[in-house]
């Protein structure tokens, strides 16, 4: 569908178009309009278009290495997605789902491109709305760091596991040691006041049987959970990495695409100084 003049004039970026220019601009771009949860693109999808978000919400999101939904951006009205894809011209990385009823603005690199030999000053609004999408990606990156890895661990526990590590716990500490205490110093006194009556008289043979298989079955238990807790550092010391080589990774595809938005302002500069070079050779002899 057709996108009316009035709706570019909502858009930052085109603000710097006279009436004119926005009637060509309209003439170019489409007006898209999708559902709730309907889907804009998924991960993968090829990149040819960017959106501009006219009414409505948009939710961009990912899939983190755990196969956990990431929230990348939620753009405003007037505002971009899919806009860096597009233009370093390959898939995309992300998935944009309609939240609620929306109508976009549907732009191609060509568009981009025309609006920048017409007014190279835009270049700056898309090299802001990068800037806003990589300083996004440096707090995604911020939070994931932050992650606690124990409540990694935690979520694929087992229960004999949690089991081990609640033994541990409890037979490393004082608690257990004064339990024992005051067990065997109850059974001892009982046993000997009871003399020759007594179920175990010293030197207390049942007590060792039953101390002996306590020892026997605690241990491997707490070797159980020591062997968890090397896990654990195991654990942290990949997730540490993952978030290392992740923050690498998107800091230097965001840092590429700013250097070849640059590049392409820098072009379509030099173009413009050719032109206006030329128009002042040519107003040279109808002066003379």
């Amino acid at each position: 569908m057709a996108c009316p003049p009035d709706h570019l004039k909502k858009v930052p970026l085109f603000s710097l178009l006279d009436d004119e220019e926005l009637a060509v601009l309209a003439g170019q771009v489409d007006l898209r309009s999708f559902a709730p949860r309907q889907r804009v693109y998924k991960i993968g999808d090829p990149s040819d278009r960017a959106y501009i978000v006219i009414s409505g919400a948009v939710r961009v999101t990912t899939i983190d290495e755990d196969q956990q939904e990431v929230i990348v951006d939620q753009p405003a009205e007037g505002e971009f997605f899919g806009f860096a894809s597009m233009l370093a011209q390959t898939v995309h990385e992300t998935e944009a789902t309609a939240v609620q009823e929306t109508e976009c603005i549907e732009v191609s690199r060509n568009d981009i491109a025309v609006l920048l030999r017409r007014k190279p000053d835009a270049g700056l609004d898309l090299m802001a709305v990068l800037g806003r999408q990589f300083h996004t990606a440096q707090h995604l990156v911020r939070v994931r760091a932050a992650r606690n890895p124990n409540d990694v661990i935690e979520e694929a526990a087992t229960l004999g596991e949690r089991v081990a590590d609640h033994v541990a716990i409890f037979g490393g500490s004082w608690s257990f040691i004064i339990t024992c205490l005051i067990v065997l110093s109850i059974y001892a006194v009982v046993n000997v006041q009871l003399g020759r009556e007594a179920w175990d008289p010293y030197p207390f043979i049942l007590l060792n049987l039953f101390l002996s298989m306590l020892a026997a079955i605690q241990a491997p238990i707490i070797m159980m959970s020591q062997n968890r807790q090397d896990k654990k550092d195991r654990l942290r010391s990949e997730l540490d990495f993952d978030v290392n080589r992740r923050a690498h990774s998107e800091i230097q595809g965001l840092a590429n695409k700013i250097n070849l938005l640059t590049d392409k302002v820098g072009d379509i500069e030099e173009m413009l100084r050719d032109k206006t070079a030329a128009r002042a050779l040519e107003r040279v002899p109808e002066a003379r």
